[in-house]
């Protein structure tokens, strides 16, 4: 152990450093999604969007964008992302199906390569109350769940209006 001391005056501890298992292999993987989990749902913060879907694209996964600002209601959230994502016309147009869309017809399609997906301006209103938006994003959250028990990555990144 060294000699050198922490800002408190305690012995400093030696480096420990984490490491992170994913399923993708390091040469698929980005700077941009080289230091995020491969199954996650989080705030953009940083990233731009264009950054996002090039990531997507050198890592051969799927980019699903959706702009959401012009959502006001639960119903015209699940109508964008339906439209934006280019859901089925017999897409049943609650959250259950969203759930369904996002999952089980892709996984039986066959293999997937990961998604990377951005669901912008969520709108943040009475209509579309926190409660809304936490089922929402809970969806998203199933859905990594859902592909993370099968090895493949699923990143959602949001944003809100």
């Amino acid at each position: 152990m060294s000699d050198e001391l922490d800002l408190s005056g305690a012995p400093r501890r030696p480096e420990v450093k984490m490491t992170t298992t994913t399923m993708e292999r390091p040469a698929e993987m980005t700077p941009t999604l080289r230091g995020v989990r491969p199954n996650i749902v989080q705030s953009i913060r940083a990233f731009r969007v264009s950054d996002l879907q090039e990531a997507a694209h050198a890592a051969g996964q799927h980019f699903l964008y959706a702009n959401l600002g012009n959502a006001q209601s639960k119903q015209d959230v699940l109508d964008l992302i339906a439209q934006q994502f280019t859901f089925p016309q017999h897409f049943g147009k609650n959250f259950d199906a969203l759930y369904d869309c996002m999952t089980d017809p892709l996984h039986k399609s066959g293999p997937q390569p990961g998604f990377v997906i951005v669901l912008e301006q969520i709108p943040a209103n009475a209509k579309f109350d926190k409660e809304a938006r936490e089922q929402l994003l809970d969806i998203f959250r199933d859905a990594a769940d859902y592909w993370g028990d099968r090895k493949i990555p699923f990143r959602c990144f949001y944003s809100f209006l």
